[in-house]
Parts: C-alpha cells; sequence; structure tokens
C-alpha cells in the first residue's frame, strides 16, 4: 500500500513538473508577432472616466456615429494620476461601438513622444480584472471539486490555450499548411491532455489512439465534403478582414477544414476517455474478461454517449446563431432556401462532420482498449486458475481437484 502512494506521488509530481515545464516554454516561445507597428510609441493604460461630452455624436434610430469625448484619469503607467481628453469614435456598429458614462474604466491607447502625449484613444470598457476573477474562481472550484485532477485540469487547459496562441495561430499567419499544422498540434494537444487525465499508463495510449482515430477520419471528411459543398474559408467571421490587412496569400478555405476538426477534437477526446475508463473498470473487475467482450462492453458505453455527444455539438456550434435563425424566420425566409446559403451550409458541415467523428470515435476506441487493456491479462489468469487446480488436484489425490468419496 505504501509503495503504490510513494508510486502514485511521484507520478503527480512528474506530471506537474512536466506542465509547468511545458507552460514556461511555451510562454517563452516568441510569435513573432509582438511588435506591431500601430502599437509602437504608444501605452495601454487603464483609465477612469470623470467626464463625458456626447454633443457630437448623431443618432439614427438604435444607430449612433460620431465620436464621443471623454475627460479620462490615467491609473497607471508613465502619465499615471493625469488628466486628459480622449476620444471614442462610433462607426454606427452596434456589435463594435460603445458608450462611456461617468465612473467608468476604460482601456485606453496613449501615443506619445516622449512625455507628449499626441493622441489618446479609448479602446474598450476594461474588463482583464474581471476575466482573471471569474478565472480565479473557475480553478478554485475545480480544485475543491475534483481535487489533484482539477488541478491537472487547469495545466491542460493553459497549454492548450497558449499552444493555439503561440504556436498555431503564428504558423497560420507565416502561411505554413493548415491541415497539416493543425493535425500536429490537435495531436500534440490530444496526448497532453489525456496524459494529465491517465498519466503512464496503458489507458494515455488507448484514449489518444482512440481519439485520434476519429479526428483523422473528421479531418479527411472535411476535406471531401468542403470541396463538395462548394465552400470557401472566407464564410469565417472576419476573414475578409485578416485578407485586407495585407495576408492575401492565406489558404482560407485549408483553415476552414481545419477548424472543422480541432473544434470537434474536445468531444472526441471527451468521448475516448470515457469508454477507456469504463473498458478499464470492467477489467479490473474481470481481469479474465476476453478482448471481444471488453469491446463489447466499451461499444455499450459508446453508444450511451454519442446520442447526447452528437446533440451537444449542435448546440454548441447553433447557440451563436439564434440571432441569425430569427432574422430568417422574421422573414419569411423558405427553409430550402435557409439550407442552401453558403454559410449555413458551413455551419452544417461543421456539425455533421464532427458528429462523425463522434460516431467512429466509440468503436475506434472500445476496438483499441479491448485489445491493449487486456493484453497480458488473459494468459496470467487462466494459468494462475490452471496452478491452483493442479495444487487442489494434488491435495485431493484426484484429477481436477475432485473430492475422494472416501473424504
Amino acid at each position: 500500500m505504501k509503495h503504490l502512494w510513494l508510486k502514485q506521488k511521484k507520478s503527480m509530481f512528474l506530471m506537474l513538473l512536466l506542465g509547468i515545464v511545458l507552460i514556461g516554454v511555451l510562454i517563452a516561445i516568441p510569435t513573432g508577432y509582438e511588435d506591431a507597428l500601430i502599437y509602437q510609441g504608444t501605452e495601454r493604460v487603464r483609465g477612469e472616466v470623470i467626464q463625458v461630452d456626447n454633443s457630437s455624436i448623431k443618432s439614427s434610430g438604435l444607430i449612433q456615429s460620431g465620436e464621443q469625448t471623454c475627460i479620462i484619469r490615467v491609473k497607471d503607467g508613465m502619465f499615471k494620476d493625469r488628466e486628459i481628453e480622449g476620444v471614442n469614435f462610433l462607426s454606427g456598429s452596434l456589435e463594435k461601438d460603445k458608450i462611456y458614462k461617468v465612473g467608468d474604466t476604460a482601456l485606453v491607447t496613449i501615443s506619445h513622444q516622449g512625455d507628449e502625449i499626441t493622441s489618446t484613444v479609448m479602446s474598450d470598457h476594461y474588463r482583464l480584472d474581471k476575466e482573471v476573477l471569474l478565472l480565479a474562481v473557475f480553478a478554485l472550484f475545480l480544485i475543491i471539486i475534483a481535487g489533484k485532477n482539477g488541478l491537472l485540469a487547469i495545466f491542460s487547459f493553459a497549454i492548450t490555450i497558449l499552444m493555439i496562441w503561440k504556436i498555431l495561430v503564428p504558423s497560420y499567419l507565416n502561411g505554413y499548411s493548415p491541415l497539416w499544422i493543425g493535425i500536429g498540434i490537435t495531436v500534440v494537444i490530444t496526448a497532453v491532455i489525456i496524459f494529465f487525465v491517465y498519466g503512464w499508463d496503458r489507458r494515455s495510449l488507448t484514449a489518444s489512439l482512440g481519439a485520434l482515430l476519429g479526428i483523422f477520419t473528421t479531418c479527411i471528411l472535411a476535406m471531401l465534403f468542403t470541396d463538395l459543398f462548394q465552400i470557401n474559408g472566407a464564410v469565417m467571421p472576419d476573414s475578409e478582414s485578416l485578407l485586407y490587412s495585407g495576408y492575401q496569400h492565406l489558404d482560407l478555405t485549408s483553415i476552414f477544414m481545419s477548424s472543422i476538426f480541432i473544434g470537434a477534437s474536445g468531444a472526441m477526446i471527451d468521448l475516448s476517455v470515457d469508454i477507456t475508463s469504463a473498458v478499464h473498470e470492467v477489467v479490473e473487475k474481470k481481469p479474465q474478461i476476453r478482448w471481444r467482450e471488453a469491446a463489447k462492453s466499451g461499444m455499450n458505453v459508446g453508444r450511451a454517449a454519442m446520442g447526447t455527444m452528437t446533440t451537444t455539438l449542435l448546440l454548441a456550434y447553433s447557440g451563436g446563431y439564434i440571432t441569425l435563425l430569427m432574422v430568417f424566420m422574421a422573414q419569411g425566409t423558405p427553409i430550402d432556401h435557409i439550407l442552401n446559403y453558403k454559410y449555413v451550409a458551413a455551419e452544417i458541415l461543421d456539425t455533421v462532420v464532427g458528429s462523425f467523428g463522434l460516431v467512429t470515435v466509440a468503436p475506434f476506441t472500445a476496438l483499441v482498449a479491448g485489445i491493449i487493456l487486456t493484453r497480458g491479462r488473459n494468459h496470467t489468469e487462466e494459468a494462475q486458475a490452471e496452478v491452483d487446480g493442479r495444487s487442489e488436484a494434488s491435495e485431493t489425490g484426484l484429477p481436477g481437484g475432485e473430492i475422494s468419496p472416501l473424504q
């Protein structure tokens, strides 16, 4: 018992150490886009709005244009405690525009030459402190409820974010193959997440193989049906803005394809871990179980999970398009027109291909779990049973251990 406890402690220490090293390395990696020209000679600070002037705002129904002038008290940086005038430009977009009132805290970009301020632009309301608070509360609850697994989940969460921001996004901007980069990043993220769940274990290999087989299937289907649906990557939000920013060389369609299997990979990892854990539990309770029977048990678990997972993907993808559906209904758009629109077809492709990947993860993982998790167990148990039988037989003096009538 003590040996097992020490082994678990050592495994936990190694996982934490690996997590810290990976996070440190990823933070240190430069993206190559840190020194954007538009932010050179500027300082980004918090500013408290102490006075507003809305006289230059032009209102037309819900639409507001013009500019709002605010007096701001700088709360940090080289101009701390200075009161400066800032401008909030309004473009007439409800999605992007914001209106400040006295007492608000804004994120302010100050352009300056030495100690002289040349311009002050109010970027947006300051939310970073609230975002940090929300993440801290989430992390605390996760650790309280899930214990060490919650702590490891935080590490995998941080590593995933850093790999996307530090490696995936810069690689796409540099024009590297989105499909190969996407597959590579997904493989690494899958392995890391599952490692933090199981540690160095057969289950890690099993769940990783099951998830990756599903992800590869999704990748192939995404490539095939994106071409058949005649969809280009411009359907993604802000993709045209990216092209107009000097990145016309980017293959947006391949980026769209990669987004399909990357977006569905989380659900596939979840399903593969569920099936792997179920099969492992069955094998632990019944060590002599055959691999076919273990795989069948995993498939039964997979069938139950698939019914909810596919709906989960549908809700996740469609939740952000409620207003679009409302527009279609309000305008009386026929359903055949709705389904035929390019951006709607792109969402259908995203949802169905991702769900197809989930459907393939279940049998893949069940089969791999049945083979790997039972390997080396059947022969050992049968041999032990045979030894026990011979031992009993030698005691009774009869073949097979039958009890003598004289006894």
